[in-house]
């Protein structure tokens, strides 16, 4: 891990730089849409979401198309169907768990009916960002600023929404129709996450540095600031870290961003004590 001449070696060849490149925009979206997730209660719908890409990318695993095609639409698909049956907050849940269930029954079957390619099988659970290459660095590219600019265009109206539904849709806000367009906003990102640190682990990508930043500042602008800040270092920290060893990159994301979330607890913790009374004279 600590090997910095083979590390540095690593670095001279396209594909990895392709793939630190890769992993910084995927930082950069999981830290731009992460507070909104946080803020609507809604971490359990992008376990179902990134866990529903598997179904889509096993899918295209099977019709032999493209694996990346398949994750973003099956990701997709399931934002929309959970942003649609589950708009209200007391039925997403169960809403999510209906979909999540029956989306990994067919990824099951997918894959059992797939190709015996146990490679590109276990890399939809773990990820493989060093096979994105040029084509998916550019798609990923294209994707991130759209993503990004749909994002600021509804980011007020979006972020009143989150924070208190009842009062926007009184005030005209199209709370569903905002809710539709970010799960399809998260379907996307939660897609590429996949490519990064897997389906089972893309949580500590979307949700775990935004949980971070909401630990140490109240403010959504210095909240998304700082989620950004820590999804780059997690992503392309892990990468890094990762080169010499060869080990997964996602068991590197997991613990840099976990390691930021407790770093952030304490520090939260500290600031929010409570100044004793002064004692009476």
């Amino acid at each position: 891990m600590l090997d910095f001449h083979t590390t540095a070696n690593l670095l001279s060849y396209d594909f990895v730089q392709q793939a630190v490149l890769a992993a910084a925009l995927l930082g950069l979206l999981a830290g731009a849409i992460g507070p909104l997730i946080v803020s609507r209660q809604m971490s359990f719908a992008v376990h179902g979401t990134s866990e529903l890409s598997l179904t889509g990318a096993a899918a295209a695993l099977l019709a032999g198309i493209g694996v990346g095609a398949g994750a973003i639409a099956g990701s997709v698909v399931a934002a929309v169907l959970f942003g649609l049956l589950g708009s209200k907050a007391r039925e997403r849940d169960s809403v999510i768990a209906v979909v999540l269930s029956f989306g990994l029954g067919l990824s099951v079957l997918f894959l059992w009916l797939g190709p015996s390619r146990a490679g590109s099988k276990f890399s939809l659970l773990t990820g493989q960002v060093v096979s994105v290459g040029n084509g998916g660095l550019t798609t990923l590219a294209v994707c991130s600023a759209a993503v990004l600019a749909v994002l600021a265009f509804v980011y007020r109206p979006l972020l009143f929404a989150s924070t208190d539904p009842e009062v926007a849709m009184a005030r005209g806000v199209p709370v569903r129709a905002l809710s539709v367009v970010f799960a399809v906003l998260l379907g996307i990102t939660a897609a590429f996450g996949v490519q990064i640190v897997g389906a089972l682990l893309v949580l500590s990508l979307l949700i775990t540095p935004a949980a971070a930043a909401a630990r140490v500042t109240a403010s959504p602008a210095r909240a998304t600031v700082l989620a950004i800040v820590f999804a780059e270092i997690s992503a392309v920290g892990g990468i890094l870290l990762s080169l010499a060893p060869g080990v997964p990159v996602s068991t590197f994301v997991t613990a840099i961003s976990f390691a930021i979330y407790l770093i952030c607890r304490l520090v939260g913790a500290r600031t929010r004590r409570p100044t004793p009374a002064p004692a009476p004279a």
